[in-house]
Formats: C-alpha cells, sequence, structure tokens
C-alpha cells in the first residue's frame, strides 16, 4: 500500500501484502516464543542429522555390522569365561633309557605303537608320546562313570593330560565302544577335556586289560593282571587307568579306580615322576 493510502500496488513493482504492525509490543510474545521453540527444534534437528550421518550415509548395513560385531564380542567373551578348558600339553622329558620294567608292564614304557589321535581330524601318534597323564581303557558296553570326570579335573588341575581310548576286543557279545560313544563320554567332564584315542589294533588293551578268556583265569576266579595280581576281566564293564610318568614309564594301573584322595595322588604323583 502506499503511502497516501492508496490500495493499488506502489511503483517499486512489489506485490500487496498485509502486514500490521500493533501499537503494544507484547502483542507479539506469543509469536516470539513460537518462533524460539521452533528454532530449537530445527537445531535439534540438524545435531542429529550431523551424529547419525555417518551411519545412515550407508544406510542400514552400517548399523547392522556394529551389532553382529557387538554380538560377536559378548559372545567370545562368554566362551572364553565359561566354556571348556582346553588340556595343557607340558613339555614332554626325555623317554627313561633304562626303566626298571619291560614295555608294556608296570614299571616299564608304553608298549610300541601307533594310535589315533581323534579331534577334527585323525592324527597318528606314537604311544611313547603319550606323557604325562593317565590313559583310560573302557571296556565293550561301558557305562560312563563319575571317576571320568574326576579324572579329567585332577589331571587339569596338575596341568598334565588325559586320554580316553576303546577296548576293541568284544566282550559277552558286545563290540567295542564307537567314537561317538567316546566323545559323549568325555563330555560329562567340565573340569578338564579328555583327548579321544582310537587304537584299533588293541595294543593298550591287550598290553594292560586282561582278555576275557577262561583260559587266564587265576585261582581267585580273574585273570592275571598286567603286574601278577589277579584282577577283574574285560568284560567286567570297568574302566582302566593306566598312569603314566613324564618320561614314559608307567608307575601304575589301577582296575576301577574311584574317585577320591588316593586316586588325587596317584594323578599328583605323575608331576615328580
Amino acid at each position: 500500500m502506499r503511502p497516501d493510502g492508496d490500495p493499488e500496488p506502489d511503483d517499486y513493482g512489489l506485490p500487496r501484502i498485509d502486514v500490521v504492525v500493533p501499537d503494544d509490543a507484547r502483542e507479539l510474545d506469543r509469536d516470539v516464543v513460537a518462533y524460539r521453540r521452533e528454532e530449537r527444534r530445527r537445531r535439534r534437528r540438524a545435531r542429529a542429522r550431523r551424529l547419525a550421518g555417518p551411519l545412515t550415509r550407508f544406510g542400514v548395513a552400517i548399523p547392522i555390522i556394529a551389532g553382529a560385531l557387538l554380538i560377536a564380542l559378548v559372545s567370545g567373551a562368554l566362551m572364553t569365561a565359561f566354556g571348556p578348558r582346553p588340556t595343557p600339553r607340558p613339555t614332554a622329558a626325555q623317554l627313561a633309557p633304562r626303566p626298571p620294567g619291560s614295555p608294556g608292564r608296570v614299571g616299564g614304557t608304553l608298549p610300541s605303537g601307533e594310535v589315533d589321535l581323534v579331534a577334527r581330524e585323525h592324527t597318528r601318534t606314537q604311544l611313547s608320546d603319550l606323557r604325562p597323564g593317565v590313559i583310560g581303557i573302557v571296556p565293550p558296553g561301558y557305562r560312563c562313570e563319575a571317576v571320568v570326570a574326576e579324572l579329567a579335573g585332577r589331571t587339569q588341575e596338575f596341568r598334565l593330560s588325559f586320554w580316553l581310548v576303546a577296548d576293541p576286543r568284544p566282550a559277552a557279545g558286545r563290540p567295542g565302544l564307537s567314537i561317538k560313544d567316546l566323545r559323549a563320554c568325555a563330555g560329562t567332564a567340565h573340569g578338564g577335556t579328555p583327548q579321544i584315542l582310537e587304537d584299533r589294533r588293541g595294543t593298550l588293551a591287550n598290553a594292560y586289560v586282561p582278555a576275557p578268556s577262561t583260559s587266564s583265569a587265576s585261582p581267585g576266579g580273574g585273570p592275571a593282571s598286567p603286574g601278577g595280581a589277579p584282577g577283574p576281566s574285560a568284560g567286567d564293564g570297568a574302566l582302566t587307568a593306566v598312569f603314566v610318568q613324564p618320561d614314559g614309564v608307567v608307575n601304575d594301573v589301577v582296575r576301577a579306580p574311584r574317585p577320591g584322595g588316593d586316586l588325587t595322588e596317584k594323578v599328583k604323583s605323575l608331576r615328580s615322576g
């Protein structure tokens, strides 16, 4: 509107607008408050865009990758804290040059031969390398006992190894345990991790577990043990524990071991044997 009050456009060609200037500036307080509120919202949105810009630049890929990494880190921490602890492998000492006993007997070294160390793959291993530690020979039809977990825990505690191997010789019409059965038995141990051996020729069982044959029965009713004393037969369903020193000498063979202080001392003695 021109200064003279004419409603026609002025000489500058600007569009017509209605501007009302109040007489009292306090009437603009609500408009000022609304303006400032809108400015605060605009600044907050601008800050959010600056912070989220790197994440939203590539869409949802970055948040997904970040979430996956976080889950992996948490899972790794939980597995480290609560997962099974691997059995340590102590530094092997030299084999005893002149053991008092013959191989395959108490006081001698393990018999010569090879077995398979079963993990993800089968690895051929010399029997002389199974030291120091305990070898558990399980008979056909063996029902896993608490002594397996006990031996796993004690060998873990004293930084020794613990192996489980099946006697492949059939007994009482039952075949030797499969690798799957041995793994299931090893899985009952939570204080240590038994290692699985496969002895197809039965070298260890032939050396330390009497065969289920009446021809070798002793006057006491059981076949003779490797040390010459009467013992249970291979088909009695009991585990046989072979204790091997760091120098490869077998210092004891125990039929049907039981958890307790005596068993702990036998395992502990292997560290200084």
